[in-house]
């Protein structure tokens, strides 16, 4: 996982992303990598679900500094976000069904 902003903006970079759409977009990020992020170990304790358990909570939730709300929507990030087509087109995640509907 990157921890390095100058990396991190390479990255960005590579990915074909402007200044201004990484900013909009990943600005929280670039941000909080100028405080330093720690480097990550790619393992999790489950701490909060073992708090939800101590403290006898009906829901992980109650425990989650940030959880999601009802609809999937994180408001401290802004996610999901839009996905612009070119995206879906790089990622082979656009419906061709309208192509193939356009090519009869």
């Amino acid at each position: 996982r990157i921890n390095d902003p100058e990396i991190q903006n390479r990255m960005f970079r590579a990915l074909g992303l402007s200044e201004e759409t990484v900013k909009q977009r990943f600005g929280f990020l670039v941000d909080a990598f100028h405080y330093g992020a720690p480097p990550h170990g790619g393992m999790a304790y489950g701490l909060d679900r073992l708090v939800m358990l101590m403290l006898h909570l009906p829901s992980i939730k109650e425990v989650i500094a940030f959880p999601k709300v009802q609809n999937a929507s994180e408001p401290m990030s802004g996610s999901p976000d839009i996905v612009d087509k070119k995206q879906l087109r790089d990622l082979h995640l656009l419906n061709d069904a309208e192509k193939e509907m356009a090519d009869k």
